[in-house]
């Protein structure tokens, strides 16, 4: 299966690509993530060497894995993060913290990297021991001992969703087989007193409750809102600036009328963290009418950067 960002028009690039299938190798790695471990509140007697093996071990876990079955090729591979802030020891090898995941999905014709996700999860809890291999089996997600699952079961959960984000981008609901591997992980999640975020009664804005967003059928507009967002819009950039500010705004406008039908679905800020500078910058070469546009409907479903919509494209 060629990755959707080869789906273009021209035939002799076709032809290219078939001959670029023939001599690379099937299964090239899909992501390409930046791991940092930070610990500044942990107490000073733990050695930190510790943390240096495990950002070294998740580096290896994530970018080494097979993801997927398609190819990517290194331009396709998708540019993230993992930013894990560990703030306490709940017992020995025990630590609790945050997790900041980015990812970033490239625009085509240009060196532009369009946020893809920019998101903090405030519910991370993990076993480590150091020189602990990390392992992450789809069939058995919790593993023999739940925390010391959980971590492979977060950055399983996480690089799912980018894939699934990053497909969807580049065809319309090409993202389902993704989507669907990520609520057979919050399924399987480990489970455990001190471990939090995979359950309905977790809180309102979980790792549940997002893939259960990103799953259900009720939301189909989503999917088609990141395709016309990316695609026809974010991709044409370069080839009709006009034609792919409309069908941004034709994006936007999709999830206004997700929100008007289901307020307060966790994916609507999911979306747009790290989106509003793309946006106002986009749309400030744009008319009157579409400018007003944006305002009224990204101060309704990106309020934290409301003031920002209003002042920037006045």
């Amino acid at each position: 299966m060629i990755h959707p960002i080869y789906i273009l028009n021209r035939s002799w690039i076709v032809m290219s690509v078939c001959l670029l299938l023939a001599a690379r190798p099937i299964h090239a790695q899909e992501i390409n993530a930046k791991v940092t471990i930070v610990s500044a509140q942990i107490s000073s007697s733990v050695d930190k060497k510790i943390f240096q093996t495990l950002q070294t071990a998740l580096v290896n876990f994530i970018n080494k894995r097979k993801w997927s079955a398609d190819a990517f090729e290194q331009n396709e591979k998708i540019e993230c993060s993992f930013l894990f802030n560990l703030q306490t020891v709940v017992e020995p090898n025990v630590y609790r913290g945050t997790l900041t995941v980015q990812a970033g999905r490239p625009i085509y014709n240009s060196s532009y990297l369009s946020p893809l996700i920019n998101y903090i999860d405030n519910d991370i809890v993990f076993r480590y021991a150091e020189f602990q291999p990390i392992e992450f089996n789809e069939n058995r997600v919790s593993g023999s001992e739940p925390l010391t699952g959980n971590l492979p079961a977060l950055i399983a959960y996480y690089v799912n969703i980018m894939l699934g984000l990053d497909f969807d981008s580049y065809s319309p609901r090409g993202g389902d087989a993704y989507f669907q591997k990520v609520s057979q992980i919050v399924s399987a999640a480990p489970d455990g007193r001190s471990i939090t975020g995979w359950k309905p009664f977790d809180g309102q804005r979980n790792r549940y409750w997002l893939s259960e967003n990103l799953q259900n059928a009720r939301y189909g507009l989503l999917h088609d809102a990141v395709y016309t967002y990316y695609r026809q819009g974010m991709d044409k950039l370069i080839d009709d600036e006009n034609l792919a500010r409309e069908q941004i705004l034709n994006g936007l406008v999709m999830l206004g009328n997700l929100n008007a039908e289901t307020p307060n679905l966790m994916i609507m800020p999911f979306f747009f963290q790290g989106k509003s500078d793309e946006i106002v910058r986009v749309f400030k070469k744009g008319n009157g009418q579409e400018k007003a546009r944006v305002i009224d409907l990204c101060s309704r479903l990106d309020i934290t950067n409301a003031s920002k919509y209003r002042q920037e494209l006045k």
